[in-house]
């Protein structure tokens, strides 16, 4: 078991908190990185004990076009203040990794100004990809080269070339003996060489003890990445997907799909596949923006914090801000913040209440971090499932549903279960508990004698906007988790929505699909199940859909009117391939 294992991250985008220049003039340093000082005491507080900062080095403008990787960037300030900042973060008990941008250089890193000053005559030539001097850029360099992403601003660094190995692994060191950091975020991990990675890897097994290297990859297998030769994870961009669509489109199933898929990746081990997951970072937009319904902002963070991997928060959205890319633009999705202005948002805030709650939970209970995961219970509305380590079975239950959903969810214990965010306390019967979420929300569901019962200071009452969550509050999971010997039963937080809806009920179970369960219509076609999903009508997709439900398990009543109760065309398109 290593650090990272039990890890809880926060994202910081430097140069974007600290409301640094968008432009380096390479002028004297700016000690903007010591205004993040007060930050880490609210990292701490989150319950974070992780936090992924960067870029940080000197580079011309956002920080990914790299001037020198030995020197902090101009405008946070020196290599003095990035050496006390992860000193103050490990006094807190918060590893600090950093972003290793080697896939790309800036154009004015020290190898590329060679190249331009002495052309074919340059020793640095190959350290490069493909420059021709028989070619031309925009810049009128009068030669051209490879870039990254078609941005001749990135300068692809040739990562099969030994000195380009060698220099980078020296920089790695420097980066551990300088500044004492525990880990590396590998920008466009997903191109990087694999030989490279593999020296990467290797460098990082004899700098420090548990030195963890961590990959930015968006699409693939990930197992390809994340091994024994080459990295410990990489970013989850298949679960950050399907979290803020599953809720959009009131489908649990691209979710539960897309953990199985991933689960099986990792040989379904707990320890198989450790990923990053997260629900929006400096490249995408905001979760509380891409949410359509903002209260599902409870259910997106209580699976992020529970299912297999290591969940991370992007600065500025535990406390609910928006951030939309626009004009091609990321600015808004970097903003400069105050904490001043958030001082008092874990008691004031719900989002940042419920964000604290849930990292107390998971830092008290060991289960969500090592746990083997067992998929329970599965509608489009509903999910369920269980983490079961060292002889203590954890369940989770999830309800993007308006109305409060009840669950089943069978356990290995035959003590009493509590609700670590609400309070509510239920006796197994028959091997399972049964228990009931409020709308719009979710609970974690953990035996009392496996919580942990240091005693924790409990924050003042206070009222929370409707508009925002739900009510539980960090101070219940904290009362909970801290003394629940002697905790009173409490009740469940009342729904966001008073709106009057029925549940319906729960009926009898097939094993096959029936197309017949899909309303009819006057001038209903024949259903043709074999042609592409994108070529389907609502109907076809609907039946394709029961089909699919019927191959992994009995279908329920319930489960053919959430299919049929879906009309929507892109919605249908998205489930029906999230269980290729």
């Amino acid at each position: 078991m290593a650090w990272y294992d039990e890890a809880i991250f926060y994202h910081i985008y430097p140069l974007g908190l600290s409301g640094a220049p968008k432009q380096n003039a390479y002028e004297k340093p700016v000690h903007r990185l010591n205004t993040l000082l007060p930050w880490i005491t609210h990292i701490h507080n989150l319950g974070c004990n992780a936090l992924y900062i960067g870029p940080l080095f000197e580079s011309v403008g956002h920080g990914y076009e790299t001037t020198d990787y030995k020197k902090l960037d101009s405008r946070l300030g020196t290599n003095e203040d990035l050496t006390h900042f992860v000193k103050e973060c490990h006094k807190q008990g918060i590893r600090v990794i950093l972003d290793g941008v080697f896939n790309h250089t800036g154009r004015d890193f020290f190898a590329f100004k060679d190249i331009q000053a002495n052309r074919e005559n340059s020793r640095y030539r190959d350290w490069y990809c493909n420059v021709n001097f028989c070619g031309n850029n925009e810049y009128n360099d009068g030669f051209s080269y490879e870039n990254w992403g078609g941005y001749n601003l990135l300068v692809k660094l040739n990562q099969r070339n030994p000195e380009v190995k060698n220099y980078i692994c020296d920089v790695i060191r420097f980066w551990v003996n300088e500044f004492d950091i525990d880990g590396i975020r590998l920008d466009a991990a997903d191109v990087l060489d694999f030989d490279f990675m593999k020296a990467l890897r290797q460098t990082a097994n004899e700098v420090k003890p548990e030195f963890w290297l961590m990959g930015e990859v968006i699409h693939g297998d990930y197992i390809r990445w994340v091994n024994e030769g080459t990295l410990h994870s990489v970013t989850n961009y298949h679960l950050h997907k399907a979290l803020y669509s599953g809720h959009n489109d009131h489908n649990y199933f691209e979710i539960a799909h897309t953990v199985k898929r991933l689960y099986e990746m990792g040989g379904n081990r707990p320890e198989g596949l450790k990923l990053y997951n997260f629900v929006d970072n400096h490249d995408v937009e905001r979760i509380y923006t891409k949410l359509s319904n903002k209260a599902h902002f409870a259910p997106v963070h209580v699976l992020m914090y529970t299912l297999p991997g290591v969940p991370s928060v992007y600065y500025g959205s535990e406390f609910g801000i928006e951030g939309k890319k626009e004009y091609g633009s990321d600015d808004s999705l970097r903003p400069k913040l105050n904490l001043e202005d958030y001082k008092d948002a874990i008691i004031s805030n719900p989002c940042t209440a419920l964000i604290a709650a849930l990292g107390k939970v998971r830092a008290a209970v060991p289960a969500l971090s090592y746990g083997d995961y067992q998929q329970r219970v599965l509608t489009n509305r509903q999910y369920g499932f269980t983490k079961s380590w060292n002889g203590c079975t954890v369940a989770v239950t999830v309800n993007n549903d308006d109305n409060e959903a009840d669950f089943r969810v069978p356990v290995d214990s035959s003590e009493t279960y509590i609700g670590t965010l609400t309070g509510v306390k239920v006796q197994p019967e028959n091997g399972q508990i049964h228990v009931s979420v409020k709308g719009n929300f979710g609970e974690i569901w953990v035996p009392e004698s496996a919580l942990n019962e240091e005693p924790v200071t409990v924050p003042a009452e206070t009222a929370m906007p409707k508009e925002k969550i739900v009510k539980d509050t960090v101070e219940q999971a904290e009362k909970n988790i801290a003394d629940n010997a002697s905790a009173k039963e409490t009740s469940a937080a009342e729904p966001l929505a008073e709106i009057p809806l029925e549940v319906p009920a729960e009926t009898g179970t097939s094993t096959t699909p029936d197309v017949s369960d899909i309303p009819e219509k006057k001038d209903a076609k024949v259903l043709d199940l074999n042609k592409p999903y994108e070529e389907m009508s609502v109907e076809e997709l609907q039946a394709a859909i029961l089909e699919k439900l019927s191959k992994n398990g009995p279908v329920t009543d319930q489960m053919r009117k959430d299919v049929a109760d879906n009309v929507y065309l892109n919605s249908l398109l998205n489930w029906v391939k999230s269980f290729q």
